[in-house]
C-alpha cells in the first residue's frame, strides 16, 4: 500500500471516526491527521491501521482503536511541557502523539512486550502496575487501555492536582474515565462506555466471600 492510500486513510479516520465523536480538540485532531499510525502496527496487519477496531500485537496485547485514542488525548489536555506517566505503551502509536503535543513522556512497557521505538521518548521495561517511579512526579497518567482499578503505587507517582485518563473495565463493560489526584487521592468520573483493550494484571482485589 502506497503513502498517499495511507493519507487517504488518515484523512478519512480523521473526518469519519473523531469529528463525527466529539473528538473536537483542534490539537489533537491534528497530530492524528499528521502522525502516520501504519508505523506502529505490524506488516502483516497494515490494512486494519485506520479501522476502527483494536488491533492484535505481540504478547497477547493489543492496539487500541483510534477513536479510543482521540478520546483519552481529548480528555487528557496536554499541555507543552507536561511530565506524563504513559501505562500500556504498546508499539508506541500513544507516546508518539503525546511528544508531538509537546508532552514529555515516560512510556512504560512489560518486559517481552511490543518493540517501542519513538524519538524523545523515555522507554521503561518494567511490570505496568510498576508504573515509573524514577521520572515522577508526573502531570498526567495516560492508562492507554482498561483496568479494574489504578493501583496506589500510580498515584503516588503524580503530582498534587495531576490529571488521569483512563478505561475501566466493570462486569465484562469497558468505559472512559478521567479525573485528578488532590492530596494524594485519585478520584475518577465516567465519561462514556467504550470498546478498549483491557490491560493485563490490574485485577481488582477480590471481595472475601463466607
Amino acid at each position: 500500500m502506497t503513502e498517499q492510500n495511507y493519507s487517504s486513510m488518515r484523512a478519512a479516520m480523521v473526518d469519519s471516526q473523531l469529528r463525527t465523536s466529539d473528538v473536537d480538540d483542534q490539537r489533537v485532531i491534528a497530530v492524528m491527521a499528521r502522525v502516520p499510525r501504519e508505523e506502529f502496527v505490524p506488516a502483516d496487519r497494515r490494512a486494519m491501521t485506520y479501522v476502527d477496531r483494536p488491533i492484535p500485537l505481540a504478547a497477547g496485547r493489543a492496539l487500541n482503536p483510534p477513536l479510543v485514542t482521540g478520546r483519552l488525548l481529548k480528555e487528557a489536555q496536554v499541555a507543552e511541557g507536561d511530565k506524563v506517566l504513559l501505562i500500556g505503551a504498546a508499539t508506541g502509536y500513544s507516546a508518539a502523539l503525546l511528544a508531538a503535543l509537546g508532552a514529555q513522556v515516560t512510556a512504560v512497557e512489560e518486559e517481552g512486550g511490543p518493540e517501542i521505538a519513538v524519538p524523545g521518548v523515555t522507554v521503561v521495561r518494567a511490570p505496568l502496575q510498576a508504573g515509573g517511579a524514577a521520572g515522577a512526579p508526573y502531570d498526567l497518567l495516560f492508562i492507554d487501555g482498561a483496568v479494574e482499578e489504578v493501583p496506589a503505587a500510580l498515584v503516588q507517582q503524580l503530582a498534587d492536582g495531576a490529571r488521569v485518563v483512563t478505561g475501566i473495565a466493570d462486569r465484562g463493560v469497558t468505559r472512559l474515565c478521567s479525573g485528578r489526584v488532590v492530596d494524594g487521592l485519585l478520584g475518577l468520573s465516567s465519561l462514556i462506555d467504550m470498546e478498549m483493550v483491557v490491560l493485563p494484571g490490574f485485577g481488582a482485589p477480590k471481595a472475601f466471600v463466607f
